[in-house]
C-alpha cells in the first residue's frame, strides 16, 4: 500500500484550535488542519512553513510535535505529524485552498465533520484546550 507521510499545523490562539475545510478531492467539505505532503529533502517543520504559507499565506512558528498519526485509508497509509503552532498576532490567515474555516474550543471541536485520520488526534488537543491559556503580552 501506498505511504504517503504529511505535516498538520495544530493553530492556537486563545483556547481555539484552527480548523480548514477541505476543497478539492474526495473528502471535499470535511474539515482538517491544515498543512500537506512533506516535500524530497524537506524537514517536517519546513514542509509545514512551505504549505502554511501556500494555503493560508501566512507565517507560523512551530513550537512541539503533538504526535503522529497512523491511519489506513482505503488507497493508501497515511503518516501524519501534528505539530502544535502559533501565529504573531500580526499574522492574517486567507484561505487559498479552503472552502472555509473556523476557530473551535473544547465545546465546539465536534461541530464539524472531520476526516477520519484527523479525527485521531483531537483527545489531545481537546486536553490541549482546556489547559489554562497563557496571557497575551
Amino acid at each position: 500500500m501506498k505511504v504517503v507521510s504529511v505535516v498538520a499545523a495544530v493553530i492556537i490562539r486563545d483556547s481555539k484550535v484552527f480548523a480548514t475545510q477541505r476543497g478539492y478531492g474526495p473528502m471535499r467539505h470535511m474539515w482538517e488542519f491544515p498543512g500537506g505532503k512533506i516535500e524530497s529533502g524537506e524537514s517536517p517543520r519546513q514542509a509545514l512553513e512551505r504549505e502554511i504559507y501556500e494555503e493560508l499565506g501566512c507565517r507560523i512558528a512551530v513550537e512541539e510535535s503533538l504526535g503522529t498519526i497512523h491511519y489506513d485509508y482505503p488507497d493508501f497509509h497515511l503518516d501524519m505529524q501534528c505539530l502544535r503552532c502559533s501565529l504573531d498576532e500580526n499574522e492574517h490567515l486567507s484561505l487559498l485552498e479552503h472552502e472555509a474555516a473556523r476557530w473551535l474550543d473544547s465545546s465546539t471541536l465536534m461541530d464539524v465533520e472531520w476526516l477520519p485520520a484527523d479525527l485521531q488526534i483531537l483527545p489531545a488537543i481537546k486536553e490541549l484546550l482546556s489547559l489554562p491559556s497563557e496571557p497575551t503580552p
